[in-house]
């Protein structure tokens, strides 16, 4: 339990300076949530209008008070109403969120469906075409932007093929082309990475004891050499879920697919600061849970780890 606590208090200044930072980056972008609100339909907004409302919603204040506001209603469990729309936050986040943990579950799903045989499997064959041909779509895949890869799946699977909607709906079918080019842009990492441990870990001496004692190759690659690199495999689970959680603005912008990135993204763009500062929290809350947890299993696969 100390490690764990050690790591909650570690937690707590890190919470603080992000919010603060977030909230000190929109309070000096130009232009206000007041300004943007009332000029929606191309009209201007009158002054005596906007410094009532700027009033009303407590952004004539300073910043330390109005920071100071946000947080004291936030920990209290009130995350306010949107600056733009009047809708609670709490509603706008949690209907955005159940998106964004979907997406973000079956690229994950994906990418290590992929890149955890495929891995492995080129270590084993290492010299050989295959090894040669996965590495090299490796290096391509990973050279290209994610926006140039969602393009050409709309393109086969949408345009030519018709076999999903050019944009991505609600529906369990608008996930497949997001979640695959996530999966296809991280697998290019993984593949890569998990390789080169598999490589360190098939050129010691334990390996070459299992075979000469006959256990298959299979078991050997896939129980014992795969045991064995899992750390890097959770190190690099870890950073890919906390970044997934946080929303991934281009895709979902591309798919129009209503997560937590494409959310941001509008919020940003309207000085929406309650909604950005609840992203922003659950960003930071993502990365701490998930990096927790994933410190919790290299105990499990690794028991020379003793301390958090």
């Amino acid at each position: 339990m100390k490690p764990l606590l050690r790591r909650c208090l570690q937690f707590i200044p890190v919470f603080f300076g992000i919010t603060l930072l977030s909230f000190g980056l929109l309070y000096i972008a130009p232009s206000d949530p007041v300004s943007i609100r009332l000029t929606e339909d191309g009209t201007a907004a009158n002054p005596e209008v906007v410094a009532r409302m700027r009033a009303e919603m407590g952004l004539d204040e300073p910043f330390l008070v109005q920071y100071g506001t946000w947080l004291t209603h936030f920990v209290q469990g009130d995350m306010g109403k949107s600056y733009i729309t009047d809708i609670p936050v709490a509603k706008t986040f949690s209907s955005a969120l159940p998106y964004t943990l979907r997406m973000a579950g079956m690229a994950m799903l994906l990418t290590l469906l992929v890149s955890l045989p495929l891995g492995i499997s080129i270590a084993a064959l290492r010299g050989s075409r295959f090894d040669y041909g996965i590495r090299l779509l490796t290096f391509v895949t990973n050279a290209m932007p994610n926006f140039v890869i969602a393009i050409v799946l709309m393109y086969i699977f949408s345009f030519k093929l018709g076999l999903i909607p050019v944009l991505a709906t609600t529906k369990p079918i608008g996930m497949i082309l997001p979640s695959a080019t996530l999966a296809i842009v991280m697998s290019s990492r993984y593949i890569r990475q998990i390789r080169a441990a598999a490589l360190d870990e098939l050129d010691k001496d334990y390996i070459v004891g299992l075979r000469a004692r006959g256990i298959p190759e299979r078991q050997i690659l896939f129980g014992n050499v795969l045991k064995n690199i899992m750390v890097i495999v959770i190190t690099l689970t870890g950073i890919s879920v906390g970044s997934l959680l946080g929303g991934t603005v281009i895709v979902e912008t591309i798919f129009n697919w209503p997560g937590i990135g494409h959310l941001i993204m509008t919020a940003i763009s309207n000085r929406d600061y309650p909604i950005v500062q609840a992203t922003v929290v659950w960003m930071a809350l993502a990365f701490f849970f998930v990096n927790l947890l994933a410190d919790l299993s290299y105990r499990y696969f690794n028991p020379k780890i003793k301390d958090l």
